[in-house]
C-alpha cells in the first residue's frame, strides 16, 4: 500500500507510536532544554530503536506542529493510507467463509473511530468499511486511540457505502444493522459464517439507505434504564458476540 506523511503530537501520542507502531514512525522532534521524565523517556527510547531525534526550539516546533497541543514533542509518522475498495473481494474470498467485517455508518468522531478499530483489531475482523463523506478521516487521534490498530487491520474508505453493502452481500456476506429497536437480539442471531455488522454513526444511527441494504436488523439487548450505548462499546459487544459464536 501507498503511504502518507502527517504529524502527531502530544506525550501519549508519540509514546503509544513508538510502542505500538514504531515502524511507521520516521523522526521525533523534542523541545531543547524541556525536562519533562517523560519526554525525556520518549527521546531515549526513540534513540534506543534507531529512530532519528532532533531537538529544536519552542518556537520552531510550534512551526512544525501546525496548532496541534504538543507537550514539548513530535514524531512524523508515514502511514498506510486506506485500502482500495477493489481490494475487499479478495479478502474476502482469503476468509474462507468466515469473514467478520465492521461497517461503520458515519462515526464522526474520531475517539469512537479509533476505539472502534482497536476493538475490531483484537477481534480480529477482516475489514473495516467507513464511507468518506460525513465521518471522521484517519488522523492522528485515531491513530493514538487505536493503539497502532488503524495500520493493522484493512481499512476501506468508500465513495458509495450503499453500492459497497450490495457487492459484499453479492460475494456471500449476510449484512446486519445494529438497531436499538429491532426485534432481534444479537445473542439469538447467527454470526458463524460471512458476516457484516453494520454500526451507525453517534445520534442519528444508520442512514436510511444503509439500513435498507441489510439483511437482518439486530439489537444488543439492554435491560437497564439506559436507551443506548456509545458505538465504540456497542461495535466491541456486537464484535465480541461474533468472536464467542465461532471459537465458543
Amino acid at each position: 500500500m501507498s503511504k502518507t506523511g502527517q504529524w502527531i503530537a502530544g506525550i501519549n501520542a508519540v509514546s503509544s507510536a513508538l510502542e505500538h507502531d514504531i515502524e511507521h514512525v520516521r523522526e521525533v522532534l523534542v523541545e531543547a532544554g524541556n525536562k519533562n521524565a517523560r519526554i525525556v523517556e520518549i527521546e531515549e527510547n526513540a534513540r534506543r530503536r534507531d529512530v532519528s531525534v532532533r531537538r529544536v526550539s519552542h518556537q520552531a516546533l510550534e512551526g512544525i506542529a501546525g496548532g496541534l497541543r504538543h507537550q514539548g514533542v513530535i514524531a512524523r509518522y508515514e502511514a498506510a493510507k486506506p485500502m482500495e475498495e477493489s481490494e475487499l473481494p479478495a479478502l474476502i474470498e482469503a476468509a474462507a467463509g468466515k469473514a467478520l467485517i465492521l461497517v461503520l455508518d458515519g462515526v464522526q468522531d474520531p475517539h469512537n473511530l479509533g476505539a472502534c478499530l482497536r476493538s475490531a483489531a483484537a477481534a480480529g475482523v477482516t475489514a473495516v468499511i467507513i464511507p468518506k463523506d460525513k465521518a471522521a478521516p484517519l488522523n492522528a487521534t485515531v491513530r493514538k486511540t487505536s493503539a497502532g490498530a488503524a495500520d493493522r487491520i484493512p481499512v476501506i474508505s468508500v465513495t458509495n457505502l450503499a453500492r459497497t453493502l450490495r457487492a459484499i452481500k453479492d460475494a456471500g456476506v449476510w449484512v446486519y444493522g445494529m438497531d436499538g429497536e429491532a426485534p432481534a437480539p444479537i445473542y439469538r442471531t447467527d454470526f458463524t459464517g460471512n458476516v457484516a455488522l453494520v454500526m451507525g454513526g453517534e445520534g442519528e444511527g444508520m442512514r436510511r439507505l444503509t439500513r435498507e441494504h441489510c439483511d437482518g436488523l439486530v439489537k444488543i439487548p439492554m435491560p437497564g434504564e439506559m436507551e443506548s450505548l456509545n458505538v465504540s462499546v456497542a461495535t466491541g459487544i456486537a464484535l465480541f458476540e461474533a468472536v464467542r459464536q465461532r471459537h465458543g
